[in-house]
């Protein structure tokens, strides 16, 4: 059977628990194969010590990990500038957050072009080479200019934005045309198939074929939706574990008055974390029935703390959730439990069970696997709900969650109120839909359809 090889801007040991599910899911494909994993060490180097040297390889098991170090320089202009300085805010719809300059351009380039040289040195003839997320967009085209002839797929896990939102980046034309040189993309989401849709046929004047097959510059590309999932019997592994049940436990003790409403998510501005506040202000002003027991505990993880944005949006939450304790809170009962730090993957599974509601709200995502994991921990006797805005990629498959408009607060707030008061038969029905959704459509099947699917493909 073919080798496979993974590309991605960092790589993870699927042998560590602490790797969580798609790496495991992806160190079984690569297992299978006897494959190799590329990408970043994650170590920045000064210029010229090292940085030009030939990839580390380490043994993990049947599967190789490659790495390389990147200078200074390089790593600020690909990574901190163009890919999360551009890429990322305009895919999440954000343009007034956009560096939208091409400074970092040269530098997003020169990085992906570095990957191709050192990757093609390693390649097989017959190799299958899956390449991950808006870092390395050109990346297949940097190695067809090498002579590689393999399959090469590509999967997006952040949202492709509309057509005109796309159109504001400058070089978008090249950008995109880069997606030609792959035989396969995988988007999130059917709203990513059609934005890219939209652009080519506008943009590129490419012809369709099939349902989804474009033809354009010369080459022809397939383009599906191929919506990762999480392993579900990884994840209730974990919550059967002692610090997930430890967890479980002291929040029964310590909240056994009380409603618990959880919301976990990185400190970025595309979670919506400052509408999901203003919205359980309203739900205690609208509804006083929840004063004194509904709680809601949010988890916002640090993320890229030196960028002004994340900063700014740090200092908006602590503010809200401090307003929000002061105006409502009583000496024994605090609303708003606000942690800006991150919560171990093996106590997660013991958080989520033990909410009622889960406030799963971002402003755009590509999917959100927050609201698959919160699905997998609870207790299908008496489950918790899930509210969920129509703006994550997940609102596609879970249709029997609450969907809300994370902009609308007041919508959000009597969607909660309603989670808060749903009658047991109806969360029991809701969640043993969503349950078998996502066990049906789980990380194995995201990427045995995508690799299956990438074999069939024409090289």
């Amino acid at each position: 059977m073919p080798r496979l090889v993974v590309v991605s801007n960092r790589v993870a040991d699927p042998r560590k628990t602490a790797a969580g599910g798609l790496a495991v899911a992806l160190g079984e494909a690569l297992a299978s194969s006897g494959g190799l994993w590329f990408g970043w060490s994650g170590h920045v180097v000064a210029a010229g010590d090292g940085s030009d040297a030939a990839p580390k390889l380490h043994r993990a098991g049947p599967v190789t990990l490659a790495t390389l170090d990147l200078p200074q320089a390089d790593h600020d202009a690909y990574y901190l500038g163009y890919a999360n300085g551009v890429l990322w805010p305009v895919f999440h719809n954000r343009l007034d957050l956009a560096e939208l300059d091409r400074s970092d351009l040269d530098g997003y380039r020169r990085v992906n072009r570095l990957f191709a040289q050192r990757l093609a040195a390693l390649l097989r003839p017959d190799d299958l080479v899956w390449i991950h997320d808006y870092h390395l967009i050109p990346l297949a085209t940097e190695l067809r200019a090498l002579g590689c002839q393999q399959r090469m797929g590509f999967f997006l896990h952040i949202p492709l934005p509309p057509p005109l939102v796309m159109a504001a980046i400058p070089q978008h034309e090249w950008l995109m045309r880069s997606l030609f040189a792959y035989d396969l993309i995988g988007f999130q989401s059917e709203t990513d198939v059609a934005h890219f849709a939209r652009y080519v046929h506008n943009e590129a004047r490419a012809e369709q074929r099939e349902n989804d097959v474009f033809e354009a510059f010369g080459r022809s590309v397939r383009a599906r939706a191929v919506p990762i999932g999480i392993d579900v019997d990884e994840f209730q592994r974990l919550g059967q574990g002692r610090e997930a049940q430890d967890m479980l436990a002291t929040l029964h003790r310590q909240y056994a008055q009380r409603q618990l409403l959880v919301g976990v998510d990185r400190l970025d501005y595309s979670k919506g974390l400052p509408q999901r506040l203003r919205a359980f202000r309203r739900l205690l002003q609208d509804h006083p029935e929840n004063r004194g027991k509904a709680v809601l505990v949010q988890v916002a993880a640090p993320s890229r703390e030196g960028v002004t944005a994340y900063a700014d949006l740090r200092a908006e939450l602590e503010s809200l959730s401090g307003a929000i304790n002061s105006e409502y809170g009583e000496l024994d009962w605090m609303p708003v439990r606000y942690m800006h730090r991150a919560v171990a993957r093996m106590r997660l599974p013991g958080l989520y069970r033990a909410a009622r509601v889960a406030l799963v709200t971002p402003l755009r995502d590509g999917m959100n696997l927050v609201a698959k994991e919160y699905v997998a921990a609870q207790d299908p006797v008496d489950p918790g709900v899930l509210v969920l805005s129509r703006f994550a990629g997940a609102a596609e498959q879970m249709r029997d969650a609450l969907l809300v408009n994370p902009y609308d607060t007041q919508a959000v707030a009597e969607a909660t109120q309603r989670a808060l008061n749903m009658p047991l038969d109806e969360r029991q029905a809701r969640h043993a839909l969503l349950l078998a959704g996502i066990r049906e459509f789980d990380v194995h099947w995201w990427h045995r359809h995508f690799i299956d699917n990438l074999s069939d493909a024409s090289a």
